[in-house]
């Protein structure tokens, strides 16, 4: 599934032209590899994102087409939250 996309299946951002941007600043990056819109995200990827003033790493645990709000937290793990330094 496309990077873009599972950000906002997943809700961590609201609109998918959204993840597009944020990705094409540099922002994100998959396993360690500075990542854009289009990389392919899997089972068991870790991402980091950053976001304004804090930097979020989650783990990748289920990858669905669609999900309800409720199910969206579910589709990955938070491993770290910390503030940018």
């Amino acid at each position: 599934m496309r990077l873009d996309k599972f950000l906002k299946i997943s809700r961590l951002i609201k609109r998918r032209t959204l993840a597009k941007e944020v990705a094409d600043q540099g922002r994100i990056s998959i396993n360690g590899n500075q990542s854009k819109a289009a990389s392919n995200v899997a089972i068991g990827d870790e991402l980091t994102i950053q976001f304004g003033q804090k930097v979020l790493t989650i783990e990748v645990k289920s990858l669905k087409e669609n999900v309800n709000k409720n199910e969206a937290a579910s589709l990955y793990e938070i491993k770290k939250e910390e503030p940018v330094k």
